[in-house]
């Protein structure tokens, strides 16, 4: 597995004087995801995207790929994930094996994958292509939480962006529980990729649908983010960053409570506000 940072020489240019220095620089490398399927003999691979990411957690970043665009639904679908057997270049390639049984819509290969690390939808052939594939109900009660714990998750996350803290330059989403608790996060030059890392997590977790979390994103909260967070059933998104009209029209129709331009001390709620409650507990 490559690295996530490298050094660089750089030199610090202040208004009369410069100075050399060492700086630590998030790594940007192409990942490609390929699915094998079919009954033995006939054995099929197939290219299914590539997408620029930061190396680390490419096993799940391809699961969370797969599951978020609604190519395979079940993890017990799944008989192997590995790095690429060819010689050249098999530390950026992911291999996910599918059961011989397994039975998927293999137009949607056809669709023409290719993701940057700043925008996911880029390189998708059509306006139905982008559409959601098997949306997770969200029931209406699900994720009741405190707002007064909404403007503590800043922090919090914060305190678990390693990478971010060494080169400033990656993107992390996070879960957390129904007592404000970080309890899984995943960075990544990418902020979908960032996302999807954690989905393949959850999803090998065993823990979709994400009805009992809330999704935490250091950035912008954008359609795709959206897209994804409701094909694995979370209900609540709060997003440091602002968000897009699509991405709110998205959550309103699926039932998704949206926070952002979070801060310490406010935000804005725009849809589903019914589950932010008050609450007297000390700890909120």
């Amino acid at each position: 597995m490559g690295k996530a940072t490298e050094k660089w020489q750089a030199i610090r240019l202040h208004p009369h004087s410069s100075s050399a220095r060492t700086e630590e620089i998030v790594v940007e490398e192409p990942l490609e995801i390929r699915l094998t399927f079919g009954t033995p003999p006939r054995r099929l691979t197939h290219r299914v995207a590539v997408t620029m990411r930061t190396p680390g957690s490419d096993e799940l970043l391809a699961l969370g790929f797969l599951f978020s665009e609604g190519i395979i639904d079940d993890y017990a679908q799944v008989t192997q994930v590995r790095r690429g057997l060819a010689r050249q270049h098999a530390e950026n390639v992911i291999e996910v094996a599918l059961t011989p049984e397994t039975q998927f819509d293999l137009q949607r290969l056809s669709r023409n994958f290719y993701t940057t690390s700043s925008c996911g939808i880029c390189g998708k052939g059509s306006i139905e292509a982008i559409e959601l594939a098997r949306p997770c109900i969200i029931p209406h009660t699900a994720f009741l939480f405190a707002r007064q714990l909404v403007c503590t998750l800043p922090e919090k996350l914060g305190a678990q962006q390693t990478l971010f803290r060494t080169t400033g330059g990656l993107h992390a989403a996070a879960l957390f529980d129904a007592q404000g608790q970080i309890v899984a996060t995943f960075e990544d030059v990418g902020r979908h990729n960032a996302l999807d890392k954690l989905i393949g997590w959850a999803w090998k977790q065993q823990l979709l649908p994400l009805h009992h979390y809330g999704l935490l994103l250091s950035g912008r909260l954008g359609f795709e983010l959206a897209q994804k967070a409701a094909m694995a059933g979370i209900p609540f998104i709060a997003a440091i960053g602002a968000p897009t009209s699509l991405a709110l029209q998205l959550a309103e129709e699926v039932g998704i409570t949206t926070i952002a331009f979070l801060r310490p001390h406010a935000c804005n709620c725009y849809t589903h506000p019914h589950r932010l409650i008050r609450t007297n507990s000390p700890s909120a």
